[in-house]
């Protein structure tokens, strides 16, 4: 290394491999193939590795045009759930020398601010929620390379779309309390206009019409405890048989849904059974823990990553929709009698 310097260089790297610094270039910019032998590119990345080498991305993106950077639009960060995403992207993101910016969607006040004078310029691509698809208007991210989260894949902006597989989770939900016995059920909806929510309230009114004897109403929420319990306590007040069962689309609904039972003097799951979906860390701090859909975040936010790499790079996507699984907890059991 040179004397006096604390970084080491690519000419170190090539003096200690034994090779032109044009052919450090070469492997380590990953265009070795064909042009460098794999015993030379061996040596090559371990001579990086024993020096401490790490390329000067700053100088490399400014020849080449990119930042290198990603941005990730979510919805408010309201439950740790896009947390989760913004962790699995930014891991895949870092090992392939990118940055993510998180751009947090402001629930109730429409898009935020373009935080760049130009996306285009300042940014290599996009990764979006479809529960913040209306963000991209405001920074034109639907011009940019984009992949989408939770997106209908038949009709989606992005150039590529990674889902989790909410269709099964919702069926495993349903046939968890219909084998327990409950015929009549309440939806707590999310009152969100968004793809993922659709896709739930459309499979859950097609497993539970499936089954002779049952019923099922839908009532629409905010995605909030209060505007959950209110929506509940109206439901579970109105005249008629009362459900044995209330399906939530996502955790906090049902934990809005849990002060509404109580308030009403009911048990769970004595009086009516409860479910989620999402696994958040609220699910298991209510008593008694909800049986849920668990979702994995990060691995959403991972396979986000990788999937706008394979468009950056023209490669095909691989791999289907993300499992899911249903989380059997105490906030479930067979119906009292009627």
């Amino acid at each position: 290394m040179a004397q006096g310097s604390t970084r080491p260089t690519s000419r170190d790297v090539a003096q200690a491999a034994g090779v032109s610094q044009a052919a450090v270039s070469l492997v380590l910019g990953g265009k070795w193939r064909g042009r460098v032998s794999e015993t030379t590119a061996e040596r090559v990345r371990q001579a990086a590795r024993e020096l401490g080498y790490r390329p000067n991305l700053a100088a490399r993106n400014l020849r080449l045009g990119h930042t290198r950077t990603v941005l990730l639009v979510v919805p408010a960060l309201t439950t740790e759930f896009f947390a989760g995403v913004y962790t699995g992207a930014a891991r895949i993101a870092a090992q392939n020398g990118f940055g993510v910016v998180l751009y947090p969607s402001p629930e109730g006040i429409g898009p935020a601010r373009n935080p760049f004078a130009s996306a285009q310029a300042a940014l290599d691509g996009v990764i979006a929620s479809s529960m913040a698809a209306d963000a991209l208007t405001a920074i034109r991210g639907d011009q940019l390379p984009l992949v989408m989260l939770d997106s209908d894949p038949n009709g989606s902006l992005g150039a590529a779309t990674v889902n989790l597989d909410i269709t099964d989770g919702v069926r495993q939900v349903a046939e968890h309390l219909l084998t327990l016995g409950h015929r009549r059920i309440l939806h707590l909806a999310a009152d969100v206009a968004s793809w993922t929510f659709e896709v739930r309230a459309r499979e859950l009114a097609a497993r539970i019409g499936a089954v002779p004897g049952t019923s099922l109403l839908t009532i629409r929420a905010p995605i909030s405890i209060e505007g959950a319990l209110t929506a509940a306590e109206t439901a579970l007040s109105a005249k008629g048989p009362r459900p044995t069962a209330i399906i939530c689309d996502d955790d906090k609904l049902a934990a809005g849904a849990y002060k509404a039972v109580r308030r009403l003097g009911l048990r769970i799951p004595d009086d009516i059974s409860v479910t989620g979906l999402d696994d958040l860390a609220l699910a298991t701090a209510i008593d008694p823990e909800l049986t849920t859909v668990r979702l994995d975040a990060e691995l959403f936010g991972e396979r986000g990553m990788q999937a706008l790499l394979a468009v950056l790079e023209g490669r095909e996507l691989e791999g289907g929709d993300i499992p899911v699984q249903l989380v059997v907890r105490g906030s479930t059991a067979p119906p009292s009698a009627p």
